[in-house]
């Protein structure tokens, strides 16, 4: 059988980013097309196709970063185009924790990450918010960790740890399989901090004078394109935010403090008395 070093090649092809959706792939040359947005749970561009090279995307996608709890910290473009997910890293003795991609890292925001240890184990939550992990990859030599339901979405890097239900990646981190917005779909377990990294699993209204609040939470297959979960997907994912205990949860976009585990479970039960819809429930309404 011939070794791994014959296909590495592969992983050195150019990468372009869609700015429509923001996902990365590697070609020979700019893309024609993009398999996130032609994928259901996304829409095509109006105007059609559009790929920056990483030199292009780093001069247009400025990265900012802050520390939101000692030893957590956050990375995001602005301005962005495409869904624009946000980077949350979490500071490891083991080794640092990524966890969700943004879309592109800033030669300054790596040199930032290495001055805090580097990455050891990266991963996101499915294919939307992949961002450039292959950048963390290919600048820190770090694992890449992700479900094996969507290794068809990994074009830019390497999966060096495919999983099934569960990945402890640190004696206070662990993966955890969800399965509904995506095949592989996952989230992240923090023990230590007590936040669930949630995915795109629930949207959160936030207060206006407080973005660590939140007013409201809705649930969907797709957002975008108003597709609600089923019965048995808000059964699925009550079961699996059943089997951790947090009191923050953290989307790609939000970093809420205010909604534990148990506020979680009264709302997927508040989904499964009617027919689910995307629109935001009020927290009052949990109560």
């Amino acid at each position: 059988m011939p070794g791994l070093d014959i296909f590495l090649p592969s992983l050195k092809l150019p990468a372009y980013v869609c700015r429509n959706c923001g996902f990365w792939q590697r070609n020979f040359l700019k893309p024609v097309d993009c398999p996130v947005c032609k994928d259901y749970r996304h829409i095509l561009p109006p105007e059609g196709w559009s790929f920056y090279s990483l030199a292009e995307a780093t001069e247009a996608f400025l990265m900012d970063w802050e520390e939101i709890l000692p030893g957590l910290w956050h990375f995001w473009n602005n301005p962005v185009d495409g869904i624009g997910s946000h980077s949350y890293l979490v500071q490891q003795e083991q080794g640092n924790i990524v966890f969700e991609g943004a879309t592109v890292y800033s030669p300054q925001a790596l040199k930032h990450i290495s001055s805090l240890g580097g990455v050891r184990f990266a991963s996101a939550s499915h294919p939307h918010t992949y961002g450039a992990l292959w950048q963390l990859q290919e600048y820190f030599d770090a694992n890449i960790a992700l479900h094996k339901g969507d290794l068809a979405w990994t074009n830019a890097f390497q999966v060096t740890h495919p999983f099934d239900e569960t990945l402890v990646v640190s004696p206070q981190h662990r993966l955890l399989h969800a399965g509904v917005h995506f095949t592989g779909q996952s989230f992240l377990a923090d023990d230590n901090l007590g936040i669930i990294f949630c995915g795109d699993a629930m949207k959160f209204d936030l207060d206006e004078g407080n973005p660590r609040c939140a007013t409201g939470i809705s649930s969907h297959k797709s957002f975008v394109r108003g597709i609600s979960l089923t019965p048995d997907e808000i059964s699925n994912y009550r079961v699996v935010f059943g089997k951790y205990k947090f009191n923050r949860v953290y989307s790609p976009f939000e970093q809420v403090h205010n909604v534990d585990s148990e506020l979680v479970d009264r709302y997927f039960s508040h989904l499964a008395d009617k027919y689910p819809e995307i629109n935001f429930t009020h927290l009052s309404e949990l109560k």
